[in-house]
């Protein structure tokens, strides 16, 4: 997706309107009078057949005749006559058509389906983009334009508003309107026949006038596209989500008016979080929410402080805030006794002022607008205390707008958050209006404040989770990939899609998950001569197609120690089994050696395939009753040790898995790494479409699977990595070479984990290095800037590192080759580097060559690039690799460009990757 036309349609200097008219209460004459009520002060050029005057403004008969080229077009005429005027306005070089879609909905099924295509084939045949069908159309307040159906204007503000509902468009302005809040842009998307919110993402993310993105959706399309989009914007700017289809029956309802796959719920969470979005509930919260989150402070911690006028709602607020999982801070002595001597005039009865300080912080009613500041002042210092809220209730004693003024002076320049909610009184709102020029979050009632900081705590923690540097999984963790593969195509070959015990068994085997020995039997006899093979005790189990759960059904047995105890048990299972489900077919056995984990945790690992996003890993509480408990986290593959552990963390049993009175912590290390093998599982063997692992045994000596389930099935359109949502490290691009000195060195794409190399690797260049890199002279890279160097989208950009690894010393960057490559895949951008004691050793070269050859496979256009002038080396060597150099004397700069598809090889392909600019320096 080009992105140029977007910034151009969202922010136009000209607009056309198709089938404008003047006939009240149309959506012709509704969008002409919304443009002309706004402060738009382009041309508004209405294009009507037979009229030649609409609403006091000229109308032209066709596009053909307009006196110039609309920026962005919106057309309101009938269904039928929309394709060739997209066709028509792309050939006039229009950059984007916004499609209200009148008469759409009276279409039959397969008429629709045949006008959208015929609608995005004209449109796919120039650059034009398409807001719609069915599109509210959008309002841009900072440049004044109101190109939509809505029913009022909006202001001006730093929020941006992308929905797919029309209801929710118009609700929210209207509740925006009456709540003094502003935007940078709403957009109403349609049935994103063009783009959808992937592609919007990414122009927000562009936007100066954007700081904070609030989204209503209903169904993601493309999932790779919609996680690289927002994980990029969350990095830069807050995003806020409210997702309808929370519950079943939300789901089963808004599954009757689309014909697309809706996916579940829980995987939608886990997509929001992994890409460091914050989901909420309802409209209020989401305002309150992003309001929290564009005002306050990075903060370190989640403890808050609570100063309140009153004992009583500060102790209702109290509950509220422990209910929502929120963590209280422990006030120290010292600062209750700095606290108790704001209050040595308000002594409760009965105990001493100092006695008297908690948290809540009660400072009495009767206080004074000093009193308020103080009790900031002191939190603010204390240690443990890592955000303040002040809460003010109507007192005929206080005036709140004085309190709130005291307050706002008070925490002008403090480090810490601080939020407020003033209640109710006849100078609230003046009180309000303090606090929002002053920067500070304020709330009409202690619940939004609790709801909105806690939901601050969530955002923090998921963006923690976009900047954390990941723990790698061991050296030694080989998977016998080759092994795994030949025992899954044996069950494809021979035509079955489910796997039996043993050969899933297997597959876990091949990556080193513990599993006991296990083999199957076709009879009672068979079972006992399987047993004594095993070595016992053993587990019994019955093989049935038709068991979800062998326990349930009476089918296991368990702590057989005699060839005679067996063949007993398997005629007792059997019969159980066919007693309990008559139509149950037995198959045979499963024997299995007996893994005595007396003090273990039942746990399960689920994997299953989401219709949206694809491969998902779920984590809980097994056993026979996981069904019931419900005690489940989801997350998306890949995973890392850090994200598996925060996996964890998300179930109730988490707390159980830390260890309690004579029963040990279990091995969560080994448990993280579990995950992290059924992560790799599920990249390396995509024809897994379905697993569980229940129960998996854990505790302080590792982990145990005791039972599997595998479904596969061979799908020939969609494999590899293809499926996933969130594209893998390409291990497949790592390559070994020998520089020119006989060293030994691993080309790769970087990892997260080679931050700390990467921060030796910067120390070890010299200042022109860096100079020539960053076009001017740094002192120190913030670890922020260091985060983003190492932790890449590979979906969007690539860096390959020259790695050396010496035996028992950390791997050693040399160099790095960097590619962010154009939202449209017109161009990759490089930026290349050498450890200045590696020079004239060809790596550079070796790199770059590495970079084009990256460029080329994934039909990028063009590499560009930039330098210094003084730079000659870097000019030299993209000469001797056939780039085009020119000097730009206006810039200082070398200017390359190396084509890499021919124009009439172009397919029209629109890729969806962040742009970014990043300069080079060469060796």
């Amino acid at each position: 997706m080009n992105l140029t036309n977007l910034h151009t349609m969202f922010r136009p200097n000209s607009v056309a309107v198709i089938g404008a008219t003047d006939t009240p209460g149309t959506p012709g004459a509704v969008i002409l009078r919304n443009l002309k009520d706004g402060k738009f002060i382009g041309p508004i050029m209405p294009v009507h057949e037979s009229l030649s005057e609409i609403a006091g403004l000229p109308a032209f008969r066709s596009i053909d005749t307009l006196p110039l080229t609309p920026d962005v077009a919106i057309i309101c005429s009938a269904p039928e006559t929309v394709p060739d005027y997209v066709l028509q306005l792309g050939h006039r070089g229009v950059a984007g058509a916004i499609i209200l879609g009148t008469g759409f909905a009276d279409l039959p099924p397969d008429a629709h389906q045949m006008l959208e295509g015929a609608i995005l084939s004209a449109a796919r045949r120039t650059d034009l983009r398409l807001l719609g069908v069915g599109s509210m159309g959008f309002l841009n307040p900072i440049i004044g334009i109101n190109a939509s159906l809505a029913h009022c204007d909006a202001q001006p503000g730093r929020i941006a508003f992308v929905t797919q509902s029309d209801s929710l468009f118009t609700t929210v302005l209207d509740w925006a309107h009456v709540r003094n809040i502003g935007f940078s842009q709403c957009i109403s998307l349609g049935t994103r026949l063009d783009f959808g919110f992937g592609t919007v993402l990414d122009f927000l993310n562009a936007d100066p006038h954007t700081r904070a993105v609030l989204l209503y959706v209903e169904d993601i399309e493309n999932a790779r596209h919609f996680m690289s989009a927002a994980r990029a914007t969350s990095r830069n700017k807050p995003v806020v989500v409210i997702k309808a289809g929370r519950t079943p029956q939300a789901a089963r309802e808004m599954a009757r008016f689309t014909t697309r796959a809706l996916g579940a719920d829980a995987v939608y969470d886990a997509a929001f979080r992994r890409a460091g979005m914050l989901r909420v509930s309802d409209t209020e919260a989401l305002f309150d929410s992003v309001e929290t989150i564009a005002r306050s402070k990075p903060f370190k911690g989640e403890r808050l402080a609570i100063v309140v006028n009153g004992l009583s709602p500060g102790l209702i607020t109290l509950d509220r805030f422990v209910e929502g999982g929120g963590e209280l801070a422990e006030i120290e002595p010292e600062t209750r006794n700095k606290l108790a001597e704001l209050l040595v005039d308000e002594p409760m009865p009965g105990c001493r002022a100092e006695g008297c300080v908690g948290n809540p912080v009660n400072i009495a009613a009767n206080a004074p607008p000093e009193r308020y500041a103080d009790a900031l002042r002191i939190l603010l210092k204390a240690p443990g205390v890592d955000a303040v809220l002040l809460l003010h209730f109507p007192s005929a004693l206080v005036d709140g707008k004085e309190a709130a003024q005291a307050v706002a002076k008070a925490a002008k320049r403090a480090k810490r958050l601080v939020l407020t909610s003033w209640v109710g009184g006849a100078n609230t709102e003046d009180a309000r209006e303090v606090f929002n020029e002053a920067g500070i979050p304020v709330y009409s009632t202690p619940d939004k404040a609790i709801r909105a900081y806690l939901n601050l705590v969530h955002y923090r923690r998921n963006q923690d989770m976009l900047v954390e540097t990941p723990a790698s999984l061991p050296t030694s963790y080989q998977p016998e990939t080759s092994t795994a593969r030949r025992v899954m195509q044996a069950a494809l070959d021979s035509g079955r899609d489910r796997l039996t015990v043993p050969e899933a068994m297997d597959i876990l085997a091949a990556y080193q998950i513990p599993v006991p020995e296990t083999r199957l039997a076709a009879t009672a006899e068979e079972a006992a001569e399987a047993a004594e093979a095993i070595g016992f005790p053993v587990a019994l189990k019955i093989l049935s197609p038709d068991l979800v759960c062998k326990s349930k059904a009476g089918g296991v047995a368990l702590d057989l120690d005699t060839p005679q105890a067996v063949m007993d048990a398997a005629r007792a299972v059997a019969h159980r089994v066919c007693s309990a489900q008559p139509e149950c077919c037995i198959s045979g056995f499963i024997v299995q050696r007996m893994g005595r984990r007396p003090r273990a945790h039942e746990l399960y690992i689920h994997v299953g395939t989401d219709p949206v996003f694809g491969p998902y890993i779920s984590f809980g509480q097994g056993g026979a009753e996981s069904e019931i408990l419900a005690d489940s986290a989801v997350a998306l593959p890949p995973l890392n040790m850090t994200l598996a552990k925060e996996l964890i963390s998300r179930t109730f049993i988490w707390k159980l898995l830390q260890g309690h009175a004579d029963r040990p912590a279990a091995d969560i290390d080994a448990l993280c790494l579990t995950l992290n093998k059924v992560s790799q599982l599920l990249i390396d063997l995509p024809e897994i479409t379905s697993m569980e692992i229940n129960p998996l045994f854990a505790d302080e000596q590792g982990v145990l699977a005791l039972d599997a389930d595998v479904v596969v099935h061979e799908d020939e359109e969609e494999t590899g990595t293809a499926r996933l949502a969130i594209r893998p490290y390409p291990r497949e691009l790592e390559e070994c070479i020998t520089l020119k000195n006989g060293m030994r060195i691993t080309l790769r794409p970087i990892r997260p984990e080679d931050e700390p190399a990467h921060w030796d690797f910067l120390s070890k260049l010299s200042i022109e290095d860096i100079r020539y890199r960053f076009f001017g002279h740094i002192r120190e890279l913030p670890r922020s800037e260091m985060i983003r160097l190492t932790q890449i989208d590979y979906d969007r950009e690539m860096a390959f590192i020259a790695s050396r690894e010496s035996d028992g010393d950390a791997p050693e960057t040399l160099g790095v080759v960097r590619g962010m490559t154009k939202p449209d895949n017109s161009a990759m951008e490089f930026a290349i580097i050498i450890r200045s004691d590696i020079k004239r050793q060809g790596l550079g070269r070796i790199l770059l060559d590495k970079l084009v050859r990256y460029a080329t496979s994934r039909g990028t256009k063009a590499i560009i690039g930039e330098a210094l002038l003084e730079n000659k080396g870097m000019a030299g060597l993209a000469a001797a690799l056939g780039f085009e150099v020119t000097k730009n004397y206006q810039d200082d700069v070398f200017s390359f460009n190396m084509p890499l598809v021919r124009p009439e090889d172009d397919d029209g392909d629109h890729g969806d990757n962040e742009e970014q600019k990043t300069p080079e320096q060469g060796d």
